[in-house]
């Protein structure tokens, strides 16, 4: 059992002290021992309950479960049952502190990660370190790491080595192994060497700070489930109350029955009828599975989210840093009227001032110092690629829509990748073949989707048709979307959406910026990473991240769990119930009954939905 708090504490020994009352009361003969022990061992473990039900009353809240079980415990009294009166609520007192221990649990799971939060950064200042909030240090500032000490902002590594523990943001225990030029997420530990780092983002647009936004809030939005049960539950005790009074009252008014035998039955469908169970096990459900997201470095925004996922019907991945790492390297040069440096060299300048991932491959190959002077009139052509003017020629570097726009006969090429075409002058010089490797779980990925019933998956791409195919080949994905321009990926959701109306749900996989309305459109949005787009995070109603696609079929699995421990403890405690209930006002159950059905009721369904929280699902 975990470390409890002082207030859980002081709750076991007013349990202790009022149990050891009560079987003293039991085991004396002297009547007058006996109430007075039965009326201490009450007060020691009801009057927290007495206190808030009369609290609410004066609040006008008066319908709830500490005012059932105070008119349940003190109608018992009055009719000289004293055993069960102390009994019930005992056992309920006893109830209420094992769900808020496993309450207490499950949020513990979420607010572990506000630990994350950094409390200084070592700011690097003329060959000296002061300690400054990391909200204070700027874009471009260099910041010292120590051993032990949490990463205060994203950066790059400029000097130094060394292994950072990043389990907090995605979930895995192996660490990680840093070096010169790496990049640096905010939150993680530094393990053993000093580090220095370029920080790359202010504070407020730090991973952690992303991060901390999204678990704050995260159980703002509540499931259809958890919001029926939290209607019903307004409804359902006033009813009770009312029924219970007519039970005491008309059998003995109109029938002529005993009216103890009567009150007592009454006092038996209040302690049954206490909601607790259902109340409370269902958005303890949600909760547990939130925290077990968090667990595996998944960020769910809501219980709503998990609940749409259950209903999954067709999934949607992008290619780019979604299915593949988006770590592009030039793999072939095919010039035609030029040497290979001098197309390579061409394409490069044309995409200096580009920070695109293709982009940025091209330059790395080239490797040589750009003059930037020599390019003028840039243009950069949306889902296309770059026009510009360099040396005083017309030069176009993109796909062979770019050509086709400019009339440039352009040739084919069937080797697997991205084609980049260079025309200068409308005249043809070549094409460079970039390559992005697939992530090595990305095959798994479909596989356990299939697995899990999910059949309908689609991958969609800006890519050229050659390239597309040979990663949804790796992939084992048969439909496949390429060549599509930003708004032809929305069109394309919109008719995927429009095909599966009535069946289920939609979730798009992706992480670039040019996935944003596509993520916002789908029925479920998943941002791949935290190193993906600002925009494409806001935009999603999950975050994964740690870019590993296999998290999906996971997380869908985890929310087909939840839901269905949700209707496990619905359907349980409503079946239970309803026999006590029948059984109490036939006069069959008695207190004793009452309160097993009531308090073993909610008791099994928090331990069933604890489940959820398990790390590995």
């Amino acid at each position: 059992m975990n470390r409890l708090n002082k207030k859980q504490i002081i709750t076991l020994v007013r349990i202790g002290i009022s149990a050891a009352l009560l079987i003293s009361a039991l085991l004396l003969k002297n009547e007058t021992f006996r109430i007075g022990l039965y009326i201490a061992s009450y007060l020691v473990i009801g009057y927290e309950v007495l206190i808030r039900s009369l609290k609410n009353i004066m609040h006008g809240d008066v319908f709830d479960e500490n005012f059932l079980m105070s008119i349940a415990t003190i109608g018992a009294f009055a009719i000289k049952e004293y055993p069960e009166a102390v009994a019930v609520m005992l056992f309920y007192e006893t109830g209420e502190f094992f769900q808020e221990y496993a309450v207490e649990k499950s949020r513990r799971s979420i607010t572990d990660l506000m630990d994350i939060r950094p409390d200084y950064a070592n700011l690097l200042t003329d060959d000296k370190t002061i300690t400054v909030k990391p909200e204070t240090v700027r874009t471009g500032d260099m910041i010292i790491i120590k051993p032990g000490e949490r990463v205060p902002l994203d950066g790059i590594v400029t000097k130094g080595k060394s292994a950072l523990d990043m389990s907090s943001l995605t979930g895995e225990s192996l660490p990680v192994d840093v070096k010169p030029d790496d990049t640096v997420l905010s939150g993680s530990i530094n393990i053993s060497g000093m580090l220095m780092l370029q920080v790359e983002r202010p504070y407020n647009e730090s991973t952690v700070a992303r991060i901390l936004e999204l678990v704050e809030n995260t159980s703002s939005k509540k499931a259809k489930t958890e919001r029926i049960i939290t209607r019903f539950s307004r409804f359902y005790t006033p009813i009770v109350v009312i029924f219970a009074m007519l039970l005491a009252v008309i059998p003995p008014l109109i029938l002529g029955y005993p009216w103890r035998d009567w009150i007592y039955r009454a006092l038996v469908f209040l302690v049954v009828s206490c909601p607790c169970a259902l109340v409370l096990s269902v958005p303890l459900s949600f909760f547990c599975a939130l925290g077990s997201a968090s667990k595996n470095g998944i960020l769910v925004k809501g219980g709503n989210y998990l609940e749409a996922l259950a209903k999954t019907q067709a999934v949607v991945f992008d290619k780019t840093g979604t299915l593949t790492k988006g770590i592009f390297k030039v793999t072939a040069i095919h010039p035609e009227k030029l040497s290979s440096h001098d197309l390579l060299e061409i394409a490069a300048v044309a995409e200096s001032y580009s920070d695109h991932p293709i982009s940025k491959s091209l330059k790395e190959e080239y490797m040589e110092q750009i003059e930037k002077s020599r390019i003028s009139e840039i243009k950069e052509i949306a889902g296309h690629g770059i026009k510009a003017v360099i040396d005083g020629k017309r030069v176009s570097v993109g796909n062979e829509k770019l050509m086709e726009m400019d009339a440039v006969k352009w040739h084919q090429c069937d080797l697997a990748g991205t084609i980049v075409h260079v025309a200068v002058d409308d005249e043809y010089m070549g094409h460079i073949i970039i390559s992005d490797e697939i992530k090595k779980d990305a095959a798994q990925s479909v596989y356990n989707l299939k697995d899990i019933g999910i059949t309908d998956i689609s991958m969609l791409t800006g890519d050229s048709k050659s390239a597309a195919h040979h990663i949804a080949m790796q992939a084992g994905i048969n439909d496949v979307a390429y060549s599509l321009l930003p708004h032809e990926k929305a069109e394309y959701m919109l008719k995927k959406l429009e095909s599966i109306k009535g069946k289920g749900k939609l979730v798009f996989v992706g992480d670039g910026i040019n996935d944003a309305p596509v993520l916002a459109g789908a029925d479920i949005g998943v941002s791949m990473g935290l190193l993906g787009s600002q925009s494409a995070i806001e935009a999603s109603d999950v975050v994964i991240m740690d870019d590993l696609p296999s998290k999906v079929p996971l997380l869908i699995r985890l929310s087909k769990k939840t839901l269905r421990i949700a209707k496990q403890n619905m359907a349980f405690a409503i079946s239970i119930k309803l026999i006590v209930l029948t059984a109490g006002a036939l006069g069959i159950a008695s207190l004793w009954i009452a309160v097993f059905a009531d308090v073993g009721v909610s008791v099994l369904a928090v331990l069933n939905a604890i489940r959820l929280l398990k790390k590995k699902v």
